[in-house]
């Protein structure tokens, strides 16, 4: 599932629309009804929060999208070719198309009830309304294990599996700490961490955690191939050899999803 950087991103991708009359449609038929009443109306402001993403159109009227698993949006210039019937959604302009294909959610939804989901979401460290005292007085609360309490958009919203894992063994934290043991200091520089973790993720399109001194040119170290791109410390890489003391990568399940971290590194 993509995380919170990439939906920055595509709000980011997304605002080549407005001020302009846009052409809405839906190949796939799903979501006809809501495309019909907003085609030819003006794209105003494109908006996300952790891994939901919200095009504004008509005063009170938003698309919602969340795009799960299999989600994809795909951006091309005009002349828009013909659409498979597998878009669900597809903006398009004298300029430029984008596609949108299978999402967990895309729904025309008012003020109110995007109001009521920012409410139900975390703060997000990429957004600038962001309070990270709102997520420090429900983790401090909890026994949770810190890297499951991460994974929950309720508490931080937009950090995935790759970000939780990396930040933890960026910071030495064995991710198993409940939240409550974490202290104001240690959260604080998780919080400033994510921060710049994710704002560099949005520019460069990748996930890279690893510090100047553990790049592959620094060690002289094969580049990481995966699919999921970036150079990472612990993530997808279980068995492997810590860049940092040499011990193998571990991995177990946790909060769904499967947990990386090492053992030596992460001991408090």
């Amino acid at each position: 599932m993509p995380e919170g950087h990439t939906i920055h991103r595509l709000a980011r991708e997304y605002a080549r629309f407005t001020g302009s009359a846009v052409r809405v449609s839906s190949p796939q038929g799903k979501f006809s009804d809501a495309a019909a009443l907003l085609d030819g109306t003006t794209l105003h402001t494109t908006d996300a929060h952790g891994k939901h993403l919200f095009l504004g159109f008509r005063p009170g009227d938003w698309i919602h999208i969340h795009l799960g698993l299999f989600g994809k949006v795909a951006f091309g210039d005009a002349p828009a070719p013909p659409p498979t019937d597998t878009v669900r959604l597809r903006l398009a302009d004298d300029t430029s198309y984008a596609d949108l294909r299978g999402p967990t959610t895309c729904a025309l939804i008012t003020d109110a009830e995007k109001d009521a989901l920012h409410a139900r979401l975390g703060p997000d460290p990429l957004r600038p309304d962001a309070d990270p005292a709102a997520a420090y007085a429900r983790i401090r609360r909890s026994r949770i294990p810190i890297a499951a309490l991460l994974m929950d958009q309720k508490v931080v919203a937009g950090v995935g599996n790759v970000y939780r894992a990396e930040v933890l063994f960026r910071h030495r934290i064995d991710p198993y700490r409940p939240g409550r043991d974490i202290t104001p200091a240690e959260w604080d520089a998780l919080w400033t961490d994510l921060v710049e973790l994710m704002r560099a993720g949005v520019r460069a399109n990748r996930i890279d955690t690893v510090r100047p001194e553990h790049t592959p040119e620094a060690m002289g170290r094969p580049p990481r191939v995966d699919d999921h791109g970036g150079e990472v410390y612990v993530y997808r890489r279980a068995d492997r050899p810590c860049h940092v003391c040499g011990t193998g990568i571990r991995t177990a399940g946790l909060a769904a999803r499967n947990l990386f971290w090492c053992p030596t590194c992460q001991k408090h």
